[in-house]
């Protein structure tokens, strides 16, 4: 309801040349967060197929339509380099975080770009001076310095929506890194047992 009433293009005109670089980290934050939420997509991460198959034990094969499938196939082309597999599974979780760190520049930097427009939006506030009385006047003075807030105002809503965006998709990398943490061990150890069974029967 407070946002609702606040005369938002004053508030971006009252902000100055400071409103530019904040509307323009709002759109990278916008951007950043759905691009981020339609690529980590359980299809386009690890579709429930493929977790099934692994979760049952079925023969499997990888591809590169997903992250799961990306590290089956390295498995597979790799058997026997556990450590390899889990180093290229934890390349695949670097990719979920693509862009995500720049939220949290955004919502850092976006308040503070803000305070610099509310102090010299203040300094200018303290410049109004009646020529009559040769005192700041009452009502341009109140009306300045309201609106020298504009530019936190600005920052501050852009670092909540860059914090939430933020927070959001990290719960999301994190659920998808742990899942794909238990099915990669399911399936090293399904790969482990396979090629020990030829080398049982080689034996005897």
């Amino acid at each position: 309801m407070v946002l609702a009433i606040i005369d938002w293009a004053r508030v971006v005109k009252e902000a100055g040349l400071l409103a530019y670089p904040l509307l323009g980290c709002s759109v990278v934050a916008v951007f950043i967060i759905f691009e981020r939420a339609f690529a980590l997509r359980n299809s386009e991460v690890m579709p429930d197929d493929l977790t099934d198959a692994v979760l049952q034990g079925k023969m499997i094969a990888g591809g590169n339509h997903s992250a799961l499938g990306r590290v089956i196939d390295f498995v597979e082309r790799h058997p026997g380099d556990a450590e390899g597999a889990k180093a290229y599974a934890r390349l695949e979780i670097m990719k979920m975080e693509r862009g995500v760190s720049y939220l949290d520049t955004i919502y850092v930097g976006a308040p503070l770009l803000g305070l610099i427009g509310t102090v010299s939006g203040l300094l200018t506030a303290f410049n109004v001076i009646d020529p009559d009385t040769r005192m700041p006047d009452p009502v341009r003075f109140t009306e300045s310095v309201g609106y020298a807030l504009s530019a936190t105002l600005l920052g501050l809503c852009v670092a909540v929506l860059a914090l939430v965006g933020n927070g959001f998709l990290q719960r999301l990398v994190d659920k998808h890194a742990a899942k794909l943490d238990v099915l990669l061990e399911r399936v090293i150890s399904r790969h482990g047992k396979v090629s020990a069974a030829p080398a049982s029967v080689e034996s005897r």
